[in-house]
């Protein structure tokens, strides 16, 4: 468990520059396991690159993770990095997504963008969103590490997407992650190496926005109703601050079997 020392200075430092790194927290052991698993996918869902831009047309992506085996579900809820999103949102956050990105050799840097500019709130505000970047292998500047221009997230509008802006490679170790805040102006770098870079997007919203992949409908209520009963709340079988994602005034959880009191809002 990270120490509470170790979590303000991470949560300062987001609040400062927008980002912070959590180097080597992941066990050598499980980021052998998802990447070979992450190999398994690939290869059964015949998978090929975008045709767009942002996506990429060389990286390769995965989405709905939670839907291929018991082995994703650590990720949501790993003991380090959760509790700092829990910090930047708050403990009534809830997953987005959990996809990865394989960016291969020959990939151009990904336009600068900020995961919230769709959302149309005056800037800056409160984080609305915050993601993780899981390192599966080393990120360099020449493989394409997360590129970010520190203290962005404070300014008072979003990028113009497609136009060219000054950003510094987020260089990490295999096994580390990238944490930001959702206002930060950031992309995926361009590999110029021989190799691929491959880490895991796992984001998070706050309780009170929608989340970029709709997780009740794409995972099926069947391997829902196995998960934890937190990561049952992160992926959205919870209800916010007693009010919102009710399902007329009663807990979602309840359609996976789970019967317990739940104190809505009207009730407080």
């Amino acid at each position: 468990m990270p120490d509470t020392q170790s979590l303000e200075e991470h949560t300062a430092r987001i609040a400062r520059d927008g980002y912070t790194v959590l180097e080597n927290v992941l066990d050598p052991g499980l980021v052998d396991a998802l990447s070979a698993d992450l190999t398994r996918i690939e290869t059964e869902l015949d998978l090929r690159p975008a045709s767009n831009e942002f996506e990429g047309t060389k990286t390769l992506r995965v989405y709905n993770l939670l839907t291929h085996g018991k082995l994703w579900e650590q990720v949501p809820v790993h003991e380090v990095v959760l509790p700092l999103v829990e910090r930047v949102l708050d403990p009534g956050c809830l997953v987005s997504t959990l996809s990865s990105i394989g960016i291969d050799p020959g990939e151009t840097e990904q336009p600068i963008h900020a995961d919230d500019q769709l959302m149309p709130l005056g800037k800056p505000h409160v984080a609305t969103v915050c993601n993780t970047m899981w390192a599966l292998t080393d990120f360099t500047e020449p493989n394409g590490a997360t590129r970010v221009i520190a203290g962005s997230h404070l300014r008072d509008s979003s990028p113009d997407f497609g136009q060219p802006y000054s950003s510094i490679p987020a260089e990490m170790s295999r096994g580390s992650v990238l944490v930001w805040h959702g206002s930060l102006w950031h992309g995926g770098g361009a590999n110029r190496t021989d190799a691929r870079r491959v880490g895991l997007a796992m984001n998070y919203c706050a309780g009170f926005i929608r989340q970029q992949e709709n997780q009740q409908l794409g995972i099926p209520r069947k391997i829902a109703a196995g998960f934890s009963p937190r990561l049952r709340e992160l992926v959205g079988y919870g209800v916010y601050n007693g009010l919102i994602g009710h399902i007329e005034k009663k807990n979602p959880a309840e359609l996976l079997g789970d019967d317990g009191d739940h104190t809505m809002v009207w009730e407080i």
